[in-house]
């Protein structure tokens, strides 16, 4: 019995405290890529090639269907880690991460074409809540250069939201096949730089990590996940990466968050946890 059959029948807090767990994962991501000199591409490939590994191993009884939604979600995942490092690497963390989450927006305004989800009134609340909650983090954290990293981390956002979206179109099926298969597609993408440029000191540990943990398991953990919530839950829950984020570099670097960021970051938290996280445990004891 492969992970995917044993957590099959998982219960919607479950899959929600699953996501969580998965947004822990992800926010060691900027830390971690910054702390690399290799080129970003063969960052992003090194790292794919070691998570397509363990997420084989996870789902190893779990078959490729090929179906047009897998392909297509493994597209749009190989276009989310790709552009993550490539914006980390040419703006700053916080903006990389913060425009990355524009996905809700994008999920809400797709998904009642692509999923017949249509946003309630709760769920724009939300988002607005959210959303106002990252524009406070640009207030201390905003800078002038890093165009192209922004446009790179606007596209990823993009990109995550028709991942998410199309993982969830395979909610009766086996949706870990486009994380695989996304996974094995960014290698090859990074292939032909992780030729030509040497990691720096140290990188091949970080990349090691980056592999096993920060995506590879993450996205075990959230294929699971994915078939038990709405799109827009597992959009909106995952925004728990951008708080997590800079709290990483202030415990490992020494910086400390602002006070408009400390403030985004507790509207963040409240507007999760209010809308989805309460609810899911309320139920879970009544």
């Amino acid at each position: 019995m492969d992970i995917s059959q044993r957590f099959a029948k998982m219960t919607h807090f479950e899959a929600l405290i699953l996501l969580a767990l998965t947004a822990l994962l992800w926010s060691s991501g900027g830390l971690l890529i910054k702390c690399t000199t290799w080129h970003p591409l063969a960052i992003a490939g090194a790292r794919s090639g070691i998570a397509a590994l363990v997420i084989r191993a996870a789902f190893y009884k779990s078959t490729l269907t090929w179906s047009r939604d897998q392909l297509a979600g493994a597209v749009a995942y190989a276009g989310v880690v790709t552009l993550f490092v490539v914006s980390t690497k040419l703006t700053t963390a916080a903006n990389a991460i913060l425009l990355q989450y524009t996905g809700p927006i994008w999920i809400a305004l797709l998904g009642a074409w692509l999923l017949k989800e249509k946003a309630t009134i709760s769920d724009w609340l939300t988002i607005a809540t959210v959303l106002g909650g990252m524009v406070l983090f640009f207030f201390d954290k905003m800078s002038a250069g890093g165009l192209w990293g922004n446009i790179a981390a606007i596209a990823c956002g993009f990109c995550m939201a028709l991942m998410t979206m199309f993982l969830r179109r395979q909610k009766e099926g086996s949706p870990f096949g486009s994380v695989f298969l996304g996974n094995i597609l960014t290698f090859f993408i990074g292939l032909p730089f992780m030729l030509t440029y040497s990691p720096g000191p140290g990188s091949l540990k970080i990349i090691l990590v980056l592999g096993v943990f920060q995506i590879g398991l993450a996205y075990v953990l959230y294929a699971m996940a994915i078939k038990h919530v709405k799109a827009l839950e597992a959009s909106i829950i995952t925004v728990l990466e951008a708080l997590l984020n800079p709290l990483w570099v202030f415990l490992l670097l020494g910086e400390k968050p602002g006070q408009w960021a400390l403030l985004g970051g507790a509207i963040i938290l409240t507007a999760i946890t209010g809308r989805y996280a309460w609810p899911a445990l309320r139920a879970g004891n009544s």
